[in-house]
């Protein structure tokens, strides 16, 4: 599929998908067909560009429901994942009081952290976050059931983790949450470039996602079980909708970036999950052998590639993770170093000391060619 991103055209190796992909081409002409056309304009309008816009927003709810497996009437457009969580835990802010609990995990990108501890803090609430297993980065259910208690309301847990490609087991957590009479609140960015996510398998209550991360532009989805899209109470302006899924969306949306949300989750739709998945194991299958076959280099979470997204994690002994990441850059290829926001997954492996980590992903437009440079340059430094 390397022909539809026209990102990649300039030679680079590009790993660094994890922070945010290449836009596939039909998201690019989106974008750039709803500022032409004329078409543009805000909605809510009697006129006729205005009412295309309404009709283009709606549409682009549809199809991002079908992605998710929800209805289109709890999808949120809004900027980003972090700033559409931190209003939507500002409003479930109001919620809470003193004794009542929010539980995290260690697993999660600061982004499903703070700002439920910035709620839990301003309510007189508390927050707890679940450890991680070390040893296998990966996060064992009862370390998160075990801390669900009659006083728990939320948990946030992370649908993979962003830093070291680990799935957990997000159904069993939202079983146990609900039989506490706790709601989940679930961060799928990094789980939804990988995998086919319903909402309704996971029962969980919110999700949201980055579809800059699934090869669309710099936006945010955010999707609300009925009971919490007029439930809950969210911060806006008077004059604006009181229905939702309008309701969430504070201040006039960036339409061109729906516009390319929509078209890079009918990409993903037409493509389809399962296939996109199959292709990424056969390319970084070899990726992770390569790495651990090398003395010197050493793969933090998962070593096994059952329950994780192609994401891996390393360190190179006697080298930063900047110097790494710098190094490869000079070869062109594209990783990052540092801890990626994932700051309690870094303290909980003990990397934060040493500067993070590196980490390489694979994306729908990885090559076998890519791979094996990246093993090449790895190993000169090793």
């Amino acid at each position: 599929m390397r022909d539809r991103f026209p990102g990649v055209r300039d030679g680079w190796a590009r790993f660094d998908g994890p922070a945010g992909t290449q836009m596939v081409d039909t998201a690019i002409a989106a974008v750039r067909d709803h500022l032409e056309s004329g078409a543009n304009a805000n909605s809510g309008g009697r006129f006729a560009a205005s009412v295309a816009t309404g009709r283009m927003v709606e549409d682009a709810r549809e199809t991002v429901g079908r992605l998710l497996g929800a209805d289109a009437g709890g999808i949120v457009f809004g900027p980003n994942m972090t700033t559409m969580t931190l209003a939507f835990t500002r409003a479930v802010g109001r919620t809470l009081g003193p004794g009542d609990e929010v539980l995290g995990t260690q697993l999660d990108h600061d982004a499903n952290v703070t700002p439920w501890r910035l709620a839990a803090d301003d309510a007189g609430a508390t927050m707890d976050l679940a450890p991680l297993d070390p040893a296998s980065g990966r996060l064992p259910v009862e370390r998160v059931t075990e801390r669900i208690g009659p006083r728990t309301r939320w948990v946030a847990i992370t649908g993979a983790s962003n830093a070291l490609g680990t799935i957990p087991d997000v159904t069993a957590v939202a079983d146990a949450a609900h039989a506490a009479g706790a709601r989940v609140f679930v961060d799928a960015v990094h789980l939804a470039p990988h995998r086919a996510i319903d909402v309704g398998a996971l029962r969980c209550d919110a999700l949201a996602t980055s579809p800059y991360k699934w090869y669309g532009p710099h936006a945010g989805v955010l999707w609300l079980a009925p009971e919490l899209r007029t439930g809950l109470t969210p911060y806006k302006v008077r004059p604006a909708p009181d229905s939702p899924p309008e309701r969430w969306e504070t201040g006039t949306p960036a339409y061109e970036a729906i516009a390319g949300t929509r078209a890079a989750a009918e990409f993903l739709l037409t493509t389809s999950m399962e296939t996109l998945a199959k292709s990424e194991v056969e390319l970084f299958a070899p990726l992770l052998e390569g790495l651990l076959a090398l003395g010197a280099v050493e793969i933090h979470g998962p070593r096994e590639l059952e329950d994780r997204t192609p994401t891996v994690c390393f360190s190179v002994a006697r080298r930063t993770a900047d110097d790494v990441a710098a190094a490869l850059a000079a070869e062109r290829i594209a990783v990052w170093g540092g801890h990626y926001y994932a700051v309690e997954v870094m303290a909980a492996l003990g990397l934060a000391a040493r500067g993070g980590a590196v980490r390489a992903g694979i994306s729908c437009y990885t090559t076998a060619d890519d791979v094996e440079r990246l093993l090449r340059a790895v190993a000169q430094l090793a």
